[in-house]
């Protein structure tokens, strides 16, 4: 753990360092293939959508049914005369079979024919019905409070920063939901409410580890074209370098108990409900931590290049190494592990400076003149 430290605090004061920006070519293309291939997950399987968006009824046995899946997924085939029906066995042995798309009038004859199928009384199955303009509403809202919420995020991000960054994080966010939704149509689980709010919530947390970089490039990048030493994409190399540990660190610690609420909760455990907030969180954590490092910063240091300052600024930078390199000078600064603003001198270079005034001028009065007298009047 102390190396770890170490190395967190060497990557925060430039003393080593990866070339995230050097390479955003790869991280582009790896993240182009997944999210196509998240397309094309959606594409072809599409969404489970669970009984809230589209409407049909929940069945929940007694404990300790001796039926099998098999045999209550033929049994609710019947009842429900075809309908497409999924049969989940919990942890305490309840059967949960949700039927889509039937009438609530239909449901108390489904609920009679499964009770006689699975010979139990009809009263001890609890039915939860959920009506198709009910589940259609809920959809809609959420594509409302999904739309609202990303329109509320640039507009805060352009005040905050500038509109380059609430650009990319606004790319950075549209991966992180597509390559979630993608693995929910591989994978197959549900969709469900849950799921939903576990997309919001990926998103702020996605959002936390983009503002924190951001923030550390903008106050590294104060007055950054009065200087000649290093280029925008090298501070925002430095920018990622310094807070590297802290998202890999935060993104950890979340990912412990959500990975906990998948693998042990849902998958041993066999709770179907903690499957649709879980699997959302723990792609959507990993996703967001990704695109943080990967994809917004390399994104907003390629967008502040385009400008003419920018790429004045770095002309400057590459005129002033080469001539170093031809007086056999040592260069001034590395692309991976740059810092700024740590030293006054960094921030105006000398040949930046203003020309020198010629010709006399008056000198200042010394201001240590009279330390030492005592008070009063001079004899």
């Amino acid at each position: 753990m102390s190396k770890l430290g170490n190395l967190g605090a060497r990557l925060h004061h430039g003393e080593v360092g990866y070339d995230f920006i050097k390479n955003r070519k790869i991280w582009y293309g790896v993240s182009i293939l997944i999210t196509i291939t998240a397309i094309l997950g959606l594409a072809v399987r599409g969404l489970n959508m669970g009984i809230e968006f589209q409407g049909g009824a929940v069945f929940t046995t007694p404990k300790h049914m001796s039926a099998s899946v098999a045999q209550a997924e033929g049994y609710a085939h019947d009842a429900a005369s075809g309908a497409e029906s999924i049969v989940q066995k919990l942890g305490d042995g309840t059967l949960r079979i949700q039927i889509a798309g039937i009438e609530t009038g239909k449901s108390d004859q489904v609920k009679e024919a499964l009770a006689n199928d699975l010979k139990v009384n009809p009263e001890h199955i609890n039915a939860d019905l959920v009506g198709p303009s009910w589940g259609e509403q809920i959809a809609n809202k959420a594509w409302q409070g999904l739309g609202i919420f990303m329109v509320l995020v640039v507009i805060y991000l352009a005040i905050a920063f500038e509109w380059r960054m609430a650009l990319a994080a606004l790319v950075a966010l549209i991966h992180d939901l597509t390559i979630t939704t993608g693995v929910y149509a591989l994978v197959g689980f549900e969709v469900t409410p849950g799921t939903v709010i576990g997309l919001l919530t990926i998103l702020g947390y996605s959002l936390y580890d983009t503002v924190v970089v951001f923030d550390s490039l903008k106050e590294q990048t104060k007055d950054i074209t009065r200087q000649t030493r290093w280029t925008y994409s090298e501070i925002a190399n430095r920018s990622i370098n310094g807070t590297l540990i802290r998202s890999i660190n935060t993104t950890v610690v979340a990912l412990l108990p959500v990975a906990g609420l998948l693998f042990i909760g849902g998958g041993v455990l066999g709770a179907g409900m903690l499957n649709d907030i879980s699997l959302s969180l723990f792609v959507g954590l990993a996703a967001g931590a990704y695109s943080s490092i990967f994809i917004a910063t390399p994104l907003v240091a390629d967008l502040k290049e385009l400008e003419p300052q920018m790429k004045a600024l770095k002309k400057r930078v590459l005129a002033k190494r080469a001539h170093a390199g031809a007086q056999g000078e040592p260069l001034e600064a590395e692309s991976a592990g740059v810092t700024v603003g740590d030293e006054p001198e960094d921030r105006e270079d000398p040949e930046d400076a203003a020309p020198a005034v010629v010709g006399p001028r008056n000198q200042p009065a010394s201001r240590g003149r009279g330390r030492g007298r005592p008070s009063g009047k001079r004899r």
